[in-house]
């Protein structure tokens, strides 16, 4: 079993929060919350009506804002307004290579952070759903994306949960995440 002390070891990195945009991408963030002794990452589902992304299962983020300083502020403020968790900068401990988005032109940024216990959650209007899931076996369900649309731009990956897919840029987290454990 992972414990969360390994997986701080694996994806601790220094923290580069701008990213130079050649202006083909929107700018977005997000942050991996993991927490718990059995390690629980914390993800989303959009509502259904949403501009984008309507229906995935997501991690909270969101585009950077004019009044961000960067994408760490972008992903702290994000998390904080979908499901009200409060997490400060000094408990990310990391982040992941910047994934885009095959239809809605969005280059994320994803950032990592690693927590004991986090308080009950309440999701905004942007979230459907707030999901608490066991990473270690969720890590296991992953499996190439069966549809050639999705392959268009690198290699796709899904994982499921509950009868849930995973795909698109937030398989593409998971995956890192998978090989930085895998190493």
């Amino acid at each position: 079993m992972v414990l969360l002390d390994d997986l701080k070891s694996f994806l601790s990195t220094s923290i580069n929060p701008r990213i130079e945009n050649n202006e083909k991408y929107r700018l977005a963030s997000i942050l991996v919350v993991i927490y718990g002794t059995e390690p629980i990452v914390i993800m989303t589902e959009k509502p259904k009506h949403m501009k984008f992304h309507a229906g995935e299962i997501s991690f909270p983020g969101g585009k950077l804002d004019s009044d961000d300083l960067d994408l760490l502020e972008t992903a702290l403020r994000e998390t904080r307004e979908e499901i009200g968790l409060s997490i400060s900068k000094e408990q990310v401990i990391g982040q992941l290579e910047p994934v885009v988005t095959l239809n809605s032109g969005f280059l994320i940024l994803p950032f990592i952070s690693i927590v004991d216990k986090i308080p009950v959650l309440s999701a905004n209007a942007e979230v459907e759903k707030i999901f608490h899931i066991p990473l270690e076996s969720f890590l296991k369900t992953q499996a190439r994306d069966p549809d050639p649309s999705h392959n268009l731009i690198q290699e796709m990956y899904t994982f499921e949960y509950e009868n849930q897919i995973v795909w698109g840029a937030s398989a593409r987290i998971l995956k890192q995440i998978r090989d930085c454990l895998k190493s």
